[in-house]
């Protein structure tokens, strides 16, 4: 049996079919979205927080190093006491 390949090569569906590319009629523009949780505002708030503790102990550090700092027995004893109480 002989078998020939007549127009074989002429057969590929994939090659004759026609694209048709639209692509602009078809862009839709997307834009990305950002949404900060309650949490996350919060969390912003504690960066200032922490801003203003860095400037406190600051000035702890120059206050102790020129002898300036006192310390308050009574308020030390008093938050000693809460703390160990409950």
């Amino acid at each position: 049996m002989k078998i020939t390949s007549y127009g074989v090569n002429a057969v590929n569906a994939y090659k004759n079919q026609v694209r048709n590319a639209k692509s602009n009629t078809n862009k839709a523009s997307f834009a990305d979205k950002i949404e900060i949780s309650k949490a996350a505002q919060e969390m912003q708030g504690v960066s200032t927080y922490s801003t203003e503790r860095a400037n406190h102990v600051q000035q702890l550090k120059k206050d102790i190093a020129s002898g300036e700092y006192k310390v308050d027995a009574r308020k030390v004893a008093e938050d000693m006491l809460k703390y160990y109480r409950f």
